[in-house]
């Protein structure tokens, strides 16, 4: 007995020690104390808001209450709550929660105060119904030492992010209604400011960049005007920019968009009703808040039955936070002025993602009055396969063509923009994707975290090693001057409205600066949007 009570206060006392000599940081909330990582200093899991569980389920995040002691940031937190995967996955991922509205922090292990280090904000993708601040692919080790801080937000999904129902319109009237997931990212960014001196962070140099849904959130926040001064450049991986795509559907009015022709409300009143809440009433709200989480994320589910009435909104163009859409803004000049690097994969999918058409024929025919130009674009010499075709098609008018709108806009503000398309492909997987690298490709290789990269369990090579490195010191540069070129890097080209200068990653990862070859293509898409409910099936 003697030698346990002795072994364990051995064990004690080294934790005591490990506890007292653990990185710590006085936040406004209270101590939070984090763990160190080679040149690291990560710290998981800091609240930037209160748990929006109860009377909060579908309210703007709420302050959190300070703490006494210190805060152990050592363990990641829960995602937040969001659908299995899997035939028979559960209706609710156990590794979520509704109590999610945490961050992670990751600085050089060297950062102080006084070090006033580049603050790059990370946004994740996942369709606005999934997603993780905890991802390997997203650690920050890497950018720390290329001197920028990280942190990783979580913020609110599906259902428990985006819903809207008459009763909530009725409650608290001053309040923001639907789009509780941005909420909860300016929430974040808010936390940013008021904390991240302390982490050796400068809060007047803030990148937000994200990827998929997170680019998309990319385009939303720089062009809500409630995020005025909490971030001042932004990157965006496959975010499009354009309508139609993870847009703003209307909050309460029928039929007036041609993409999203059902409102959130009517949409919210539906899924109330499929779990047997008839009314639209306090009551009723009531009971909706009272419903268990996994009920309402109910295994992701966007209709009530196959072809039912849709029970899930997306986004929301609620009139108040969301006062416009990115499209808008940036056809009108309405957005800020800000530094903006942007981009995307060279094939991100195929399939009937835009259009429904079987045949290179059908999808041509859909232009309508641009037939012959579409065909020389996407088909010149009538050789190409249609799952080609339609690979291009799907990337350039959901991603390529929206992000050179976006970088035209941004010139046209003065500001400096920088277009980039991935196109790497391992040459294992060049039979599997044979026209290029899809949806997320770049993703490891812009946080140089090539063992967490999806889909591949090989040892990196060294040149996708080389190729993370430079992309990594890319990005890492932009959050630091605006600029991301630097000593050791090939040259990155200004982008312009003359030459269209783009950085182009091809498929064997020869980094080039050229002319953007997606040119003729690009233009005949942008000419199309004026009959874009013709050609794209769906909101997508």
């Amino acid at each position: 007995m003697k030698k346990i009570i002795a072994g364990f206060l051995i064990a004690f006392s080294f934790s005591s020690i490990a506890q007292t000599n653990a990185p710590k940081v006085k936040t406004a909330n209270g101590i939070v104390r984090g763990a160190t990582d080679g040149e690291s200093v990560i710290f998981k899991g800091i609240p930037y808001a209160a748990p929006p569980v109860g009377e909060f389920r579908w309210r703007p995040p709420q302050p959190v209450k300070n703490w006494e002691g210190e805060l152990d940031a050592t363990k990641q937190c829960k995602d937040c709550a969001q659908a299995g995967w899997g035939p028979n996955a559960p209706k609710m991922n156990p590794n979520s929660s509704e109590d999610c509205l945490f961050l992670n922090v990751w600085k050089p292990a060297n950062a102080t105060e006084s070090s006033k280090l580049p603050v790059m904000v990370w946004i994740y993708g996942g369709g606005f119904t999934g997603g993780s601040a905890s991802s390997p692919q997203n650690y920050g080790h890497a950018l720390n030492k290329n001197g920028v801080i990280l942190v990783n937000i979580n913020y609110r999904l599906g259902r428990m992010g985006y819903f809207a129902h008459p009763a909530l319109s009725k409650e608290h009237p001053n309040e923001y209604k639907g789009n509780y997931g941005f909420m909860d990212q300016i929430a974040a960014l808010q936390w940013v400011q008021k904390n991240i001196a302390a982490f050796g962070g400068n809060p007047n140099n803030v990148t937000i960049l994200g990827f998929s849904a997170g680019g998309v959130s990319v385009h939303s926040l720089l062009t809500i005007p409630a995020t005025k001064g909490l971030f001042h450049k932004v990157i965006s991986h496959s975010g499009g920019g354009r309508d139609g795509v993870l847009t703003g559907r209307p909050i309460n009015k029928e039929d007036v968009d041609v993409f999203y022709k059902v409102s959130a409300e009517t949409i919210g009143v539906n899924f109330a009703k499929s779990k047997g809440i008839e009314g639209t009433d306090a009551a009723d709200l009531a009971k909706l808040r009272a419903m268990p989480a996994d009920s309402i994320i109910d295994g992701g589910r966007e209709t009530n039955g196959a072809n039912g009435p849709r029970i899930y909104s997306g986004p929301i163009f609620d009139g108040k936070l969301v006062t416009q859409t990115a499209e808008t803004a940036y056809l009108t000049g309405k957005q800020p002025k800000m530094p903006m690097m942007i981009g995307n994969c060279s094939a991100e999918i195929g399939g009937a993602f835009v259009s429904s058409a079987k045949t290179k024929e059908e999808l041509f025919a859909s232009f309508g009055d641009l037939v012959t130009e579409v065909k020389v674009a996407y088909d010149a010499d009538g050789n190409k396969t249609f799952n080609e075709v339609i690979t291009k098609f799907n990337t350039d008018w959901v991603w390529g063509e929206p992000a050179r709108m976006a970088a035209r806009a941004t010139l046209a503000k003065g500001s400096p923009a920088y277009v980039f398309q991935f196109g790497y492909v391992p040459v294992v997987a060049q039979q599997r994707s044979p026209y290029g690298a899809g949806h997320g490709s770049d993703i490891s290789f812009a946080f140089n975290t090539l063992n967490a990269r999806w889909g591949s369990t090989a040892e990196p090579t060294d040149a996708e090693k080389e190729l993370a490195r430079v992309m990594c010191a890319y990005w890492a540069n932009f959050a630091k001057t605006s600029n991301p070129n630097g000593e050791g890097l090939p040259k990155w080209p200004l982008y312009n409205n003359q030459n269209q200068d783009m950085l182009d990653i091809e498929i064997d990862g020869k980094i080039i600066a050229k002319p953007d070859p997606r040119k003729a293509r690009f233009d005949v898409v942008e000419n199309a949007m004026k009959n874009r409910g013709k050609i794209q099936s769906r909101g997508i």
